[in-house]
């Protein structure tokens, strides 16, 4: 190997391992402080179930998007979950070691 060949080929590392650290962490949410209320027609009807959703973090912690990944499989219980996590506060994600917009998924139980 010449000598061009090996700076070339440590270059390369370098660039692969700086990208590998150039990771992006998600928001997240303190979920003890953040908590939905049952709605009363799913309390009547004794629906329960699990709820995964996905939120948009700007770099304020505020919600910019929701998206739902999996119901619950009852319609109250999915929006209940989506409004109330929507308006909480989160701990916003990083980019590159920077804050910035990311995505956070959330999971909600729903049991009585």
């Amino acid at each position: 190997m010449t000598k061009f060949s090996t700076v070339i080929a440590a270059f390369l590392l370098s660039a692969t391992s700086a990208a590998a650290m150039a990771a992006e962490v998600p928001a997240t949410i303190d979920a003890k402080n953040c908590k939905a209320e049952y709605p009363k027609a799913s309390l009547i009807n004794e629906e329960q179930g699990d709820v995964k959703m996905a939120f948009l973090v700007g770099a304020d912690g505020n919600v910019v998007d929701s998206k739902l990944e999996k119901s619950s499989g009852f319609k109250n219980l999915d929006k209940a979950a989506m409004k109330a996590l929507s308006a909480c506060k989160f701990k916003p994600g990083t980019k590159d070691g920077a804050v910035a917009q990311t995505w956070a998924k959330v999971d909600y139980s729903w049991k009585l």
